[in-house]
C-alpha cells in the first residue's frame, strides 16, 4: 500500500464509528452468505480449502441477516442481489460489486398449491413475501403479468427458510421464493405461477464489499473472487460431485439440486467482464432497478451509481482495470 493511501485509510478508520471499523482490520474479510445456488461456489472453495484464510464466511438462513450484519459493521462485505446493493446504498452503506455469481433467469418464482392454476386464481389467497427489494419486484412484476392489484391479495411477511413450514400448516395459499425452499415446496405439490425468465437480465446476484475497506483489503478481496471462480469451476468439471454436496448441505436430492441451476446463467471470469463498464450489463440492470424502485416506492430517488462496481479483483484483470 502507498504512503498516501495508507493515510487516507487511516483517516476514514478513525472518522468512522467504533462498531464498524473495529470490524475486520488486521483480520479476515468478514463476509456475509446465505444459502443460494448461485453462492454455493464459495461453500464448496470453503470446504475443498480453496478459500483463503484472508476470507471469513458468515452465514445466515437468508438476505436479510447478511444486511443486518452490514448495518451493525460486522460485516465487510456480503453475497446480495443487486436490488439490495441499490437499497443499501441508499441507506448510506457504500457498496462496489466486485463479481456476479448469476444471472436469474427462472430461479426467482411464484409457486402456489395445486388447485390454483392461473394468477388470477390466487385473488384474495394469502401470499408469502420476503420484505426485501427482491421479494417486492417479484411481487409487483407478478401484479403486472397476472392483472392483479396487491389489495386483492394477503400479503404476508416470510422469508423463503420458514415458509416450507407456513406451507404445511395452511397458513399461505402461495409463496414468492427460491432455492432451496422452492424443491421443498415443489416437492409437497406446489405449481408454478410465474418467474424471472419473464424479466431476465433485472436479478443478479453479486459479491458486494463496502469501499471504505476496499483500500487495504485488496489481497482478501481478490482472494474471495478467486475463492468463488475456484469453486465454480468445480461445479461446471465435476457437476455430480459439487451437486451432490451442495444437495447434503441443503437437505435436496440430486434432481432437485440440479433443476435449481436450470433458471440461472453463471458467468466466469470472462462472462463478468461484459457486466462492468458504464454500458455493462451490470449498469444497465441498474438503471432498470432504478425505475422500477423508485417508481415502486422503494427508492426515494434513483442511485447516481458512481462506484457502483470495480472489476480490479476479477482474475487476470488487477491493475489494468
Amino acid at each position: 500500500m502507498h504512503r498516501r493511501d495508507l493515510l487516507i485509510a487511516l483517516a476514514a478508520l478513525a472518522a468512522a464509528p467504533l462498531g464498524l471499523a473495529g470490524c475486520s482490520f488486521g483480520g479476515p474479510l468478514a463476509f456475509g452468505i446465505h444459502p443460494w445456488p448461485g453462492y454455493e461456489p464459495l461453500y464448496l472453495a470453503r470446504a475443498f480449502g480453496w478459500l483463503s484464510d484472508a476470507v471469513a464466511l458468515h452465514e445466515d438462513h437468508n438476505i436479510g441477516g447478511s444486511l443486518a450484519g452490514l448495518r451493525r459493521g460486522e460485516l465487510d462485505g456480503a453475497a446480495l442481489t443487486l436490488d439490495e446493493v441499490l437499497k443499501a446504498r441508499a441507506e448510506g452503506l457504500p457498496l462496489t460489486v466486485v463479481a456476479v455469481c448469476d444471472d436469474s433467469v427462472g430461479a426467482d418464482m411464484v409457486l402456489a398449491r395445486p388447485g390454483i392454476a392461473t394468477p388470477r386464481a390466487l385473488a384474495g389467497g394469502r401470499i408469502a413475501v420476503e420484505q426485501t427489494a427482491v421479494g417486492n419486484l417479484m411481487l409487483s412484476q407478478f401484479l403486472a403479468a397476472a392483472g392483479l392489484r396487491r389489495d386483492e391479495l394477503r400479503v404476508v411477511d416470510l422469508a423463503p427458510n420458514v415458509q416450507l413450514a407456513a406451507w404445511r400448516a395452511g397458513k399461505i395459499e402461495a409463496a414468492i421464493t427460491y432455492e432451496p425452499t422452492a424443491s421443498r415446496l415443489l416437492r409437497e405439490g406446489a405449481v408454478r405461477l410465474f418467474d424471472s425468465s419473464r424479466f431476465p437480465d433485472v436479478i443478479l446476484d453479486v459479491l458486494a464489499v463496502r469501499q471504505d475497506r476496499l483500500r487495504w483489503r485488496t489481497g482478501a478481496v481478490s482472494a474471495l473472487v478467486a475463492g468463488h471462480f475456484r469453486g465454480l469451476d468445480h461445479l461446471r468439471v465435476s457437476p455430480q460431485d459439487a451437486m451432490r454436496r451442495i444437495g447434503a448441505w441443503r437437505g435436496l436430492s440430486l434432481g432437485e439440486v440440479r433443476a435449481s441451476y436450470a433458471g440461472l446463467e453463471l458467468p466466469g471470469p470472462a462472462g463478468n467482464l461484459d457486466y462492468f463498464g458504464p454500458q455493462g450489463d451490470l449498469a444497465r440492470a441498474a438503471r432498470l432497478l432504478n425505475d422500477v424502485m423508485v417508481a415502486n416506492g422503494q427508492l426515494a430517488r434513483p442511485d447516481g451509481l458512481e462506484a457502483l462496481s470495480n472489476p480490479r479483483y476479477l482474475p487476470d484483470i488487477g491493475e489494468r482495470s
